[in-house]
């Protein structure tokens, strides 16, 4: 069963839905994420971080309910909070992330930006398993695309949220089948 954490608009979870994976939980560190309304009538829940004393709270508070929905897979499509050991070890190499570069380069929240003004050739996208540091867990695939010149952030991030769409419930899908 499928945990999946977002931040935004949710079009990675979209992929997961459209995929027709078993998703029965959506949690959010923001309140006003679109995604949890993408959810439908799948359970949902906000773990607002000014809610909590700190972040182990919080975590804990959210691995608490996951696990209550029944989740045994956590995906991180779009969150934008780092997780903390205390949550990563209640679902130990369980934890999976994509990311919109080819890891280990451009790690962080500005990775579009970032291969853009170091003029790279070529882009794309990582899932991964997550651990304690910034996108630095074990690769389980990658998809390439080439930067076109004259891309802004819109136009390559668009191109990578393609690749994205398809490959993370490719991956997700393998390892619910494991």
């Amino acid at each position: 069963m499928i945990g999946v954490l977002v931040s935004g608009a949710g079009t990675n979870l979209q992929a997961l839905l459209d995929a027709g994976l078993p998703v029965v939980a959506v949690a959010s560190n923001r309140r006003e994420a679109a995604a949890l309304t993408r959810a439908g009538d799948i359970a949902t829940a906000a773990f607002e971080l000014t809610e909590y004393w700190n972040r182990d709270k919080r975590d804990n508070a959210m691995a608490d309910w996951l696990e209550e929905q029944g989740v045994t897979l956590v995906v991180l499509a779009g969150y934008m909070h780092l997780l903390t050991s205390s949550f990563l070890d209640r679902f130990p190499n369980a934890v999976v992330n994509v990311h919109p570069s080819l890891l280990p380069e451009f790690p962080g929240a500005h990775a579009v930006e970032e291969q853009l003004a170091a003029g790279i050739a070529e882009s794309g996208a990582t899932v991964h398993l997550v651990d304690e540091g910034v996108d630095s867990g074990p690769i389980l695939a990658q998809e390439r695309v080439p930067v076109l010149s004259g891309d802004t952030p819109e136009t390559l991030h668009a191109r990578i949220k393609e690749i994205e769409h398809r490959l993370l419930p490719r991956i997700v899908e393998e390892l619910c089948a494991r």
